[in-house]
């Protein structure tokens, strides 16, 4: 039916949505990507006033920020194309369809360079911060942003199914074939993730070890910095894989035939990541924090903890 229709300017398969029916889908989409929009725009609000915040680190963050506060404002800009623009337009259902492309593909791509960026802090603890310059650092996000601008650009190309209908895969306007590329590559790419943070945990428990044995009398201390540090990465790829991994997995096997529910059901928790994201890498951030406080209310709580982070916090 139309009110069943897939995450796309017209259902799979083809079908325009029946005016005046709206998807209450369609609807939790747009609230979703409402509420992605404004949490990643505080995030990057905080990053850009204030000046002690330019590190190497934050710049990531503020990378991951801007590309979930653009799938947001791709999930309301495919709602407005899909019930608002009428007479419906093919240009504007791919522009729609590359902007959440790009986007998606910058989270995630940011999400693999936060990842490298605390393997490294780690790995090369006595230069990373010699060599991780904010210049390079800044060239790689840009040219990470060109990538992913380049995958979003590839239906406006011409790599969409609006001329074969049967080639569609679960999401229109992207091919079968080409939807099957982005989900190995996504998988290929998580399995990256998994590799890093799994030599994360090997050195930041060397360290611990190591502090422990240097200072015993921290060792309990240590204990417990290492055990939340393990609980950060349990977060960290527990709450990715469980986003994305479902609906990376239905779209190497399903195509536009399928029930438009079991998209949407697997499409909205992979749109919920964005809206984590903010929460685990950005809120969690003890400068983050303290900024958000003084802009908050001009003071820092006294039970703020001030105690530096180590290795083992991951």
């Amino acid at each position: 039916s139309a009110a069943a229709a897939g995450p796309g300017t017209a259902a799979p398969g083809g079908g325009a949505a029946a005016e005046g029916s709206v998807s209450p889908w369609d609807i939790a989409l747009c609230a979703t990507g409402t509420a992605v929009a404004g949490e990643n725009a505080l995030v990057l609000a905080v990053l850009f006033y204030t000046p002690s915040l330019r590190a190497p680190m934050f710049l990531l963050i503020g990378s991951l920020a801007l590309a979930d506060l653009l799938a947001g404002l791709g999930l309301v800009a495919n709602f407005a194309v899909r019930y608002l623009l009428r007479p419906p337009s093919e240009a504007a259902e791919l522009a729609a369809a590359g902007l959440l492309l790009a986007a998606f593909s910058a989270s995630v791509c940011s999400l693999l360079a936060i990842t490298v960026d605390r393997y490294l802090s780690l790995y090369n603890a006595l230069t990373y911060h010699s060599e991780r310059t904010l210049g390079f650092t800044c060239a790689m996000v840009l040219l990470m942003w060109l990538l992913c601008l380049g995958v979003g650009l590839l239906p406006l190309l011409g790599w969409n199914c609006l001329r074969d209908q049967s080639s569609c895969s679960i999401l229109r306007p992207v091919t079968k074939d080409n939807a099957a590329v982005l989900a190995v590559t996504f998988l290929l790419l998580f399995a990256l993730m998994m590799q890093l943070y799994l030599q994360i945990c090997k050195i930041a428990f060397r360290h611990a070890q190591q502090i422990a044995v240097q200072h015993q009398f921290i060792a309990t201390a240590q204990a417990t910095s290492t055990r939340k540090g393990l609980s950060t990465l349990s977060l960290i790829l527990g709450t990715f894989a469980l986003c994305w991994i479902p609906f990376a997995i239905y779209s190497l096997v399903a195509d536009s035939s399928y029930p438009a529910v079991y998209t949407y059901s697997l499409a909205l928790p992979a749109t919920c990541n964005s809206l984590i994201n903010p929460i685990i890498y950005a809120f969690r951030n003890p400068d983050i924090q303290k900024s958000l406080w003084l802009a908050c209310c001009g003071c820092i709580p006294s039970t703020f903890s001030s105690r530096p982070r180590t290795s083992s916090d991951v």
